[in-house]
C-alpha cells in the first residue's frame, strides 16, 4: 500500500497530514499533471463532495492546483460520490474528484478519483499521482498568465443525475411503496428524497438535515436502529439507508427486520438472470460473501466471481470477465449496465422495481439466500505484521480449516483504511462459530495486539 492511497483513494483526519490543503493543492497539480500527460485530450475536472465542513478546504485547494495546471475544474457540491462518476464521464472530463469519508465520521475526509470514463483508478495511475505529490513542489512555470484554466459552478448537475438515475428503471412509477429514507446527512439529502418522490413512492425522510458535522452521526447505513422504528411506526413497505457518499445502502424490511446484504445480491441477480440481464449468467462478490449465497446461486444457475474484499476489485473483475451485476455484503452494490461504481440509489432503484412488478413484501422476497452463521471481530493491532510469518496464527487457521472441512471458513486479515485486524468465521453451527472465532482472536491477540 502506497503513503497516501489507500483501498479506496486518500482518507484521514480532516486538517491532519495526508487530509490538509498542502496535500490537496499538490494533489490537484499532481491529478492535472498526469491526466494531461494521459493524453485524454479534454483539460477538464469534476469535483464533487458531500456535506463535511472541511469539505470546503479541500475543495478549493484542490481547485487552486488544478487551474495552476492549466486544468479547468466544473464545481457540482455536495452529490453522490456515484453521480461525480456519472458526470465525468458524460461531460467527457479528463478525471473527476470526490471529497468525502464515505462511512467515516465528520472528524475524517478524504479524496476518490476517477477517470474519464468514471471508474477509480487501477493501481499504477494511483501509484504515479503518489510519486508526484511526495515528490516535492510541482512546477506551473510553464503555465502562462493566460493559460491558467477557470472554475465554474454547474448549476444544473443535480438535475442530470436525477434523470440519469430515474432511467435505471426506465422511469417506472413506483405508486403506492411507502418508504422509510435515511440519508445520513450526506450527500444524498436533497437528491435521494428527490428522485423517489419524482417516481410516485411516499417517502419519510430521515438524516436530510446536515450541518457540516452530523453526516453518519447516529443515521445513516450504519446506524440502522432509527430506520428500523421508523418503518415498524409507518407501516412502510421498506427502509433505505445510504451512507454518507450515498456509494453503498443498507435495506430493512417491511418488519424493521435488516436484509442482509447477501441476500440482496441474491434477490438481484436472480431478478436479472429472469430478465436475461445478467451478462454470462455469473456475478462478482468478496470473499466475504456468505457460503449460503453461494449454494443459492448455483441452484438458479448463476456463477460467481470471487475477488479480494473492496469495491475497485469487484468491479475490476467485472470489467474484465464482462460481467453486469456484482457487489459487496456491506451494501456496495454494482449494476455496470448503468453505473461505473456502487451507486445506492440506483441499487434502491432496481429493488423497488422488483418489489413493484412482483406485488410481494421484501419480507417474502428475500427468503432465496439461505445464511450461514458468521461471526466478525475487529481487533486493534500494535503492529501489521505479515500473516505468514506469525507461526501461532498459521497454526490456529490450519487447525480450523481441519475442523470445518467444506462445512465453513474463516478469513484473517487488515483493514485498508484502520490499524485493525478482522477475525471472520463462517459455519453451518452458530456453536462452530463461536469457537473458532475465539480461538483465533485470542492467538491475534497474543500475537499481534
Amino acid at each position: 500500500m502506497g503513503k497516501l492511497f489507500g483501498t479506496d483513494g486518500v482518507r484521514g483526519k480532516a486538517n491532519i497530514y495526508p487530509i490538509t490543503p498542502e496535500v490537496a493543492l499538490q494533489m490537484g497539480k499532481a491529478v492535472a499533471s498526469v491526466f494531461e500527460a494521459s493524453g485524454h485530450g479534454s483539460k477538464r475536472a469534476v469535483i464533487g463532495k458531500d456535506t463535511r465542513l472541511s469539505g470546503y478546504m479541500l475543495e478549493t485547494a484542490l481547485t487552486s492546483g488544478m487551474v495552476s495546471m492549466g486544468m479547468d475544474v466544473y464545481l457540482v457540491g455536495p452529490m453522490p460520490t456515484p453521480a461525480v462518476a456519472h458526470l465525468t464521464r458524460s461531460m467527457a472530463a479528463a478525471c473527476g474528484l470526490m471529497i468525502t469519508a464515505s462511512h467515516n465520521p465528520a472528524t475524517d475526509n478524504g479524496i476518490k478519483i476517477f477517470n474519464s470514463d468514471g471508474f477509480k483508478l487501477r493501481d499504477e495511475l494511483e501509484a504515479r499521482i503518489e510519486d508526484l505529490i511526495l515528490g516535492g513542489e510541482i512546477s506551473t512555470k510553464h503555465i502562462t498568465y493566460d493559460q491558467i484554466g477557470k472554475a465554474h459552478r454547474i448549476e444544473d448537475a443535480r438535475g442530470r443525475y436525477v434523470e440519469f438515475a430515474k432511467s435505471s428503471i426506465g422511469s417506472r412509477n413506483l405508486n403506492g411503496l411507502r418508504i422509510v429514507l435515511d440519508c445520513a446527512n450526506g450527500a444524498s439529502y436533497f437528491l435521494g428524497p428527490l428522485i423517489f418522490r419524482e417516481l410516485g413512492a411516499e417517502v419519510i425522510k430521515v438524516g436530510v438535515e446536515p450541518d457540516g458535522y452530523n453526516i453518519n452521526r447516529d443515521c445513516g447505513a450504519l446506524y440502522l436502529d432509527q430506520l428500523q422504528e421508523k418503518v415498524k411506526e409507518y407501516r412502510a413497505d421498506i427502509g433505505i439507508a445510504f451512507d454518507g457518499d450515498a456509494d453503498r445502502v443498507m435495506i430493512v424490511d417491511n418488519d424493521g427486520t435488516v436484509v442482509n446484504g447477501n441476500q440482496l445480491i441474491g434477490l438481484l441477480a436472480a431478478e436479472l438472470k429472469a430478465q436475461g440481464q445478467l451478462h454470462n449468467d455469473t456475478i462478482a462478490v468478496t470473499v466475504m460473501s456468505n457460503l449460503g449465497l453461494y449454494r443459492a446461486m448455483e441452484k438458479i444457475g448463476v456463477k460467481i466471481v470471487t475477488t479480494s474484499v473492496g469495491d475497485r476489485h469487484v468491479i475490476e473483475a467485472m470489467r474484465d470477465q464482462d460481467l453486469s451485476f456484482g457487489g459487496e455484503d456491506s451494501g456496495h452494490l454494482i449494476f455496470m449496465d448503468y453505473a461505473t461504481t456502487g451507486d445506492g440509489i440506483i441499487s434502491a432503484l432496481q429493488l423497488l422495481k422488483i418489489l413493484k412488478k412482483s406485488g410481494k413484501s421484501l419480507k417474502e422476497l428475500k427468503g432465496l439466500v439461505e445464511l450461514f452463521p458468521n461471526k466478525l471481530v475487529n481487533l486493534e493491532v500494535a503492529e501489521k505484521k505479515p500473516l505468514e510469518d506469525v507461526g501461532a496464527i498459521q497454526d490456529v487457521l490450519r487447525e480450523c480449516e481441519k475442523a470445518l472441512g467444506d462445512s465453513g471458513r474463516h478469513l484473517l486479515r487488515y483493514s485498508g483504511t484502520e490499524n485493525k485486524i478482522r477475525v471472520f468465521v463462517e459455519a453451518h453451527s452458530t456453536k462452530d462459530v463461536e469457537l473458532w472465532t475465539s480461538k483465533i482472536a485470542d492467538v491475534v491477540k497474543k500475537e499481534l495486539c
